[in-house]
């Protein structure tokens, strides 16, 4: 029976489990502050990997899912905003070198995706749209039951497509992309700015305040709380109007904290993107879900790319 070990490398976590075929709960697993700012970060992964290896059984694989962007055709974590040593960094030979298997790598937003397709809410669906709303905004694509890579393996920066020639800088430094309006950041941007010119709200205008914070505030009236919302789903809905036209997806899965404000966001979302397609056939037996599997999409999907790998 095929053993997979997978592996999730978060900000503030390292996860490790290995997994049996047909079988969705680990047979062993565990992890470890990711300590990013400290070297020697592939040394801690390697003796994590070695607590969780399953004894008396062959691996087949390992799947990595990491922070983008990455080569997963070469298997280079090209960069990684966490782990800044990880440049350039062939962690798919390195891990094939220490244990003797082959191993996979993957953006995490791309196998939140793959996860999804095939142990979550994805299932049974072969053209899937995977949108993560959180800090920022990522995605993956499932194209005839195949993850979309790309030339580079670049593909699918859903996130950072221009809904506004001339809008607010993106994280990333470009102007106008999806992820500058509706991300958690791109809320609290929006909110900071209004604040400082002076707009009246039950918010504070001293301190930060967090997207949880905002929607908790419009959950009380409050109008400019409100406001920052339904900004944030009015261009939602022309994102993901343009990824309809591009992909034509059976079902949009959404994941990431900013996606569980409900109506908040999904009301103007909704009335956004059929304003948008321009025609409503791509609109026909659209399923709109949220993503099921939570903290274990990486760990689940990188399972997935290695057992996908291995066929």
């Amino acid at each position: 029976m095929r053993t997979i070990v997978a592996i999730d490398v978060g900000g503030t976590q390292l996860r490790a489990a290995a997994y049996q075929h047909d079988q969705l709960e680990p047979l062993t697993h565990n992890r470890i502050e990711t300590k990013a700012k400290e070297p020697n970060a592939f040394g801690r992964l390697i003796d994590l990997i070695e607590g969780i290896w399953p004894k008396n059984m062959k691996v087949d694989a390992i799947g990595v899912s990491s922070p983008g962007p990455v080569d997963p055709h070469n298997g280079i974590v090209i960069m990684t905003p966490n782990i800044k040593e990880w440049h350039d960094f062939p962690i798919t030979a390195k891990l094939s070198e220490h244990f003797g298997v082959p191993a996979y790598l993957e953006n995490d937003a791309n196998l939140a995706a793959l996860g999804e397709w095939k142990f979550g809410a994805g299932r049974g669906h072969h053209n899937v749209l995977y949108l993560t709303v959180s800090t920022g905004v990522g995605g993956g694509v499932i194209i005839e039951d195949r993850l979309l890579q790309g030339f580079h393996g670049l593909a699918a920066e859903l996130g950072h497509t221009t809904v506004q020639a001339n809008g607010p800088l993106c994280g990333c430094g470009q102007p106008g992309h999806l992820e500058a309006f509706s991300s958690g950041t791109g809320i609290e941007r929006f909110v900071a700015e209004q604040l400082k010119a002076g707009r009246e709200s039950i918010l504070p205008v001293d301190k930060k305040n967090s997207a949880y914070t905002i929607a908790k505030a419009a959950k009380q009236g409050d109008a400019l709380s409100i406001e920052a919302y339904q900004i944030a789903g009015t261009y939602l809905g022309i994102g993901v109007a343009n990824f309809l036209h591009a992909f034509d997806p059976s079902i949009v899965i959404f994941g990431g904290g900013v996606s569980q404000s409900g109506p908040l966001l999904f009301d103007s979302f909704n009335e956004s993107l059929k304003q948008r397609v321009f025609h409503p056939r791509y609109l026909e037996e659209l399923v709109i879900a949220r993503a099921e599997l939570g903290d274990n999409s990486g760990l689940l999907g990188a399972r997935a790319l290695a057992e996908f790998k291995l066929q």
